[in-house]
């Protein structure tokens, strides 16, 4: 097929450019759904009135709709009770009358690694929620908490010398380099010199495996865990069955990404998408945080990019709060660029809370116009089925005029994608469409042919 450029009548040319054209290597044969998958976050907690996986399990039918891929469920472990998160930096514990009921603490301060969190149900439920997810052809992963436990964890216990321990020899929470807390005051940090320790983990993950079948990982703060721990897991995790592995963390530790993980955070990206709409950044900054990430890790992983997530939503703002009318752009901007997409519970209808962290606090799942925010990104999901939408499919970049960011995917530039990110006045270049391409999706297109701020262009190109 005939490669057609689009053209736009512009003032100046080309600034910048950046290309990726090598297919990437998954070193996993079996797992080709990775390449067409939107994740999908599950904050069971907040996700229904009770918090219940039988209670979610009747969502599935409107995520199957929605075109989801995979379910990425925050732990679903029992909360540690010692030491539990209320607000701020206080304890439940401190308070005259503690209420636990109320403050259902951090998920991330888990108290067993093999047992569901009695608010939310049964193991057997969960093993019946996978296989249904499974019967509808979606793929399940499990956030693991690998780097500290709750107070009140069996380990302490049983095994005090598990965990990291200060100059006076009491247990510590984690800490960073500068030897400063870094306020997780509610856990307990792992030791990861202790080899029967790390054997406990890696057999706490391959329980999950075995009697739930669920189909990978979401690893916790994985920068702070050696990486030849995760090396390790994965090698041995990955005899049981072929499994997702997705790193929180940055790609700035080029060993991490050498075979333990699929994935990692776009933690940069993110943050570039916030400072283009509040105007400290150019689009340029994309270009070069994709130039830089890919020669940090190759192309043999690729970035989750966001416009949002559940630390993103409780304490740094909603959506609206970070990226006002960008959104939507950004939303797109998610999808077109190189990596696996992100959705966020509630996202999908518009959510406008900051859902709390440590207290029951339920998504209002009918809002005004939930259902025009659930049809676009249906509308995502259906494109990024499309070959050309596929995580490692070819892609460039450029930028033309001063913010008209041009994404062209495909082998043969089958679809393009423009968008206007400027966040000062609106760019009055005139934009063509050769006859070679339909409008699969657009925003903020004038009747003079021009692109405004935040507005956006999908094109493809038809069959020939």
């Amino acid at each position: 097929m005939k490669k057609i450029i689009l053209f736009l009548f512009i003032l100046s040319a080309c600034n910048s450019s950046v290309k990726t054209n090598q297919e990437i290597d998954f070193n996993k044969s079996e797992m080709t759904w990775l390449n067409q998958a939107t994740i999908y976050e599950v904050n069971l907690r907040q996700y229904t009135s009770d918090g219940t996986i039988n209670s979610f399990k009747k969502k599935l039918p409107k995520l199957k709709e929605l075109g989801v891929d995979i379910l990425w469920f925050m732990p679903i472990q029992p909360i540690g009770i010692k030491n539990r998160k209320a607000v701020g930096d206080s304890f439940v514990e401190d308070f005259p009358n503690p209420d636990y009921e109320k403050y259902w603490g951090s998920p991330y301060s888990i108290s067993d690694y093999k047992q569901v969190n009695p608010r939310y149900g049964t193991l057997s439920e969960f093993k019946e929620l996978t296989k249904l997810c499974h019967e509808l052809d979606i793929k399940v992963v499990l956030d693991w908490v690998a780097n500290h436990t709750a107070w009140d964890n069996p380990w302490i216990i049983d095994h005090p010398d598990w965990y990291t321990h200060d100059g006076s020899g009491k247990i510590t929470d984690p800490i960073g380099d500068d030897g400063k807390s870094w306020g997780w005051t509610d856990v307990a940090d792992l030791n990861y010199d202790n080899d029967k320790m790390r054997k406990a983990m890696i057999d706490a993950m391959s329980f999950w495996i075995k009697e739930c079948d669920i189909d990978g990982f979401r690893c916790d703060v994985a920068m702070e865990v050696p990486v030849d721990f995760w090396n390790e897991a994965s090698e041995q995790l990955n005899q049981i069955k072929p499994i997702f592995m997705l790193a929180e963390s940055e790609a700035h530790k080029p060993r991490m990404f050498d075979s333990a993980f699929d994935a990692y955070y776009g933690w940069e990206m993110h943050h570039v998408f916030n400072k283009i709409y509040a105007g400290e950044l150019s689009a340029s900054e994309i270009i070069r945080v994709m130039n830089d990430k890919d020669s940090i890790c190759g192309d043999h992983v690729f970035p989750m990019n966001f416009i949002t997530n559940h630390d993103e939503n409780s304490w740094n703002g909603t959506i609206g709060e970070r990226l006002g009318e960008s959104w939507e752009a950004m939303a797109v901007l998610s999808y077109s660029l190189r990596g696996m997409p992100l959705i966020y519970s509630g996202q999908e209808v518009g959510l406008d809370h900051r859902l709390s962290f440590f207290e029951k606090d339920s998504i209002d799942w009918n809002k005004a116009n939930g259902e025009d925010y659930f049809n676009f990104y249906k509308g995502l999901n259906k494109l990024k089925q499309e070959k050309a939408f596929s995580t490692n499919s070819p892609i460039s970049c450029d930028i033309i005029g001063k913010d008209l960011f041009r994404i062209i995917r495909g082998d043969s530039s089958e679809y393009q994608i423009i968008l206007n990110l400027n966040s000062g006045e609106a760019i009055t270049q005139k934009v063509s469409i050769p006859e070679n391409y339909e409008i699969v999706l657009q925003k903020g297109i004038n009747d003079n042919n021009a692109m405004c701020k935040w507005g956006y262009l999908i094109l493809k190109m038809k069959d020939m």
